[in-house]
């Protein structure tokens, strides 16, 4: 079993970077800033589901997180190519 100070520090550490992905996600001043910002908060969420995991004995919870990031992956993927491709247009 793991020591429950360790979990709660890996859980207090996890929301602060939440908290600073999200205020990054507010105030990102460009579009690119925004959608790593928006990245880095699925990867966290991905980090708490999976620390939720150890934390319980689920491993279903795992799978979750998996699925979380590769979901994140494949949305950053297509953000890059609407970037990549001159973004949003003012027609």
């Amino acid at each position: 079993m793991i020591n429950p100070l360790v979990i709660n520090t890996i859980y207090l550490m996890l929301a602060t970077a939440l908290l600073l992905a999200f205020w990054r996600l507010a105030k990102g001043p460009s579009l690119p800033d925004r959608v790593v910002a928006l990245e880095l908060v699925a990867s966290v969420v991905a980090g708490i589901v999976g620390v939720h995991a150890i934390d319980t004995g689920i491993a279903a919870f795992l799978d979750i997180a998996i699925v979380l990031a590769l979901t994140a992956f494949l949305a950053a993927i297509g953000f890059a190519r609407f970037l990549e491709s001159g973004g949003p247009r003012d027609d």
